[in-house]
């Protein structure tokens, strides 16, 4: 897996750096976000947690995934900033279940009513 940055512009606004990437993969599948996450880091030498792949998208066919990240200043500003889902998908946060919560115990369903006993013919 090779990752070369295409475009890196700074956002002094969002107190975060926007990359622009492109993965070669000829060999392997298509790299999981932990790993382009991990190889980011390293290029653009900041720790893994300031660093959020927003989109990755692998064309048919090719061996080349391309891809947006953020690098921020500090981990509290991503987490500030980003939208949940893609926080989700960065192993930042934890995902909430929608709804209702499950009942640890749910209560049993009423028995069945017995049949009544089966008259005798005589």
């Amino acid at each position: 897996m090779e990752i070369t940055i295409v475009e890196e512009r700074p956002n002094p606004l969002l107190h975060r750096s926007e990359v622009r990437f492109e993965v070669a993969h000829a060999t392997a599948a298509t790299p999981t976000r932990e790993q382009v996450r991990a190889e980011l880091a390293k290029l653009v030498k900041a720790p893994k947690d300031r660093v959020i792949v927003e989109r990755m998208r692998a064309r048919y066919g090719t061996a080349v995934t391309r891809g947006d990240a953020h690098v921020y200043e500090t981990a509290e500003s991503a987490k500030a900033t980003e939208r949940a889902h893609i926080l989700v998908r960065n192993g930042l946060k934890e995902k909430v279940a929608k709804g209702p919560a499950a009942p640890a115990a749910a209560p049993e369903a009423p028995a069945a009513p017995a049949a009544p006993p089966a008259e005798k013919k005589e």
